[in-house]
C-alpha cells in the first residue's frame, strides 16, 4: 500500500495516536500489570493482520504501542517505488480499532506521552561504515538499509534506536558528529524544550520551530528536538 502523507494522516483523527518517525505511537494507562496483558490479549483477537504491523510493550502501568507497515510504498521524484517502513491505510484502520479496543476494556490513552529516540551520524562513506554500525547495533548486517531507501541501520526488532547518516566531507571535522534526535507529541515540543532550558540547556536554533528545535547542553553536545508537524492532530 502507498505510504501516507503527513496531511492524510493528520485527518484521520486519530486522537490516540501521534505520527513520530516512521510509524503511530500509543500509550494506553493501565491499573496493573494483569489489565495491560488483559488489553494486548484483546487486540490479538483481532487476527493476524494486526501482528504484522503492531510492536507492545507492556510497563508499570502503561501499554505502549507502535503501528507501521513494512511494505509502504514510496516513490521518488524520478516515480522510482520503494518499499519503506512507513505508516498506510491498514495502519490508520488498525489504530481506530485498536482505539474502540481500549474504550471497551476502559483503557484511556495518554498520547502525548509516546517519544522516540534516533540517532545520526555524519559521513562521507555510509555504505563503508553502515556494516560496521548495523553489525554493533544489532548483529544482524541485514539491518542496513531495512526499510529505508538509505543505509540507514534499523533494527527489524525495534530494540535500539534506528541510526541514519548524514552527509559530511572526506576532510571536515566536525564538532559533533554523532546527533541525537527526540521525537515527541506536537503538544509537549515546547514544554520538552523549556525543561531542557531550566536545567542549564541552551536553544541553538528554533528558526523551524516545532517541527525541529536544537537544543545545546553545558558542553556545545546538542539535540534536536522533533515534531512530525504535518501529521499533528487539528486543534
Amino acid at each position: 500500500m502507498d505510504m501516507l502523507t503527513g496531511d492524510e494522516i493528520a485527518r484521520a483523527g486519530l486522537t490516540d495516536w501521534r505520527k513520530l518517525a516512521q510509524g503511530l505511537h500509543a500509550r494506553y494507562l493501565t491499573a496493573d500489570f494483569d489489565t495491560g496483558v488483559r488489553f494486548v490479549a484483546a487486540l490479538g483477537a483481532v487476527g493476524d493482520p494486526i501482528g504484522d504491523h503492531l510492536s507492545v510493550s507492556i510497563g508499570a502501568g502503561h501499554v505502549d504501542l507502535r503501528l507501521m507497515s513494512d511494505d509502504a510504498v514510496f516513490r521518488d521524484d524520478e516515480g522510482t517505488e520503494h518499499v519503506v517502513q512507513w505508516v498506510t491505510q491498514r495502519d490508520v484502520d488498525l489504530a481506530r480499532r485498536i482505539s474502540e479496543i481500549a474504550a471497551e476494556h476502559g483503557v484511556d490513552a495518554h498520547p502525548t506521552a509516546v517519544g522516540v529516540i534516533e540517532l545520526g551520524l555524519d559521513t562521507a562513506r555510509s555504505g563503508t561504515i553502515a556494516p560496521v554500525w548495523a553489525a554493533l547495533l544489532t548483529g544482524d548486517s541485514e539491518a542496513q538499509g531495512h526499510g529505508s531507501p538509505s543505509d540507514e541501520v534499523r533494527d527489524a526488532t525495534g530494540r535500539v534506536p534506528n541510526l541514519w547518516f548524514g552527509s559530511s566531507g572526506e576532510q571536515e571535522t566536525a564538532g559533533q558528529r554523532l546527533h541525537v534526535e527526540v521525537y515527541v507529541a506536537p503538544e509537549v515540543a515546547e514544554q520538552r524544550v523549556a525543561a531542557a532550558v531550566a536545567v542549564g540547556g541552551t536553544v541553538v536554533d528554533d528558526s523551524d520551530a516545532p517541527g525541529i528545535t536544537v537544543v545545546a547542553d553545558q558542553d556545545g553536545n546538542t539535540a534536536t528536538v522533533c515534531v512530525d508537524v504535518s501529521a499533528a492532530p487539528p486543534d
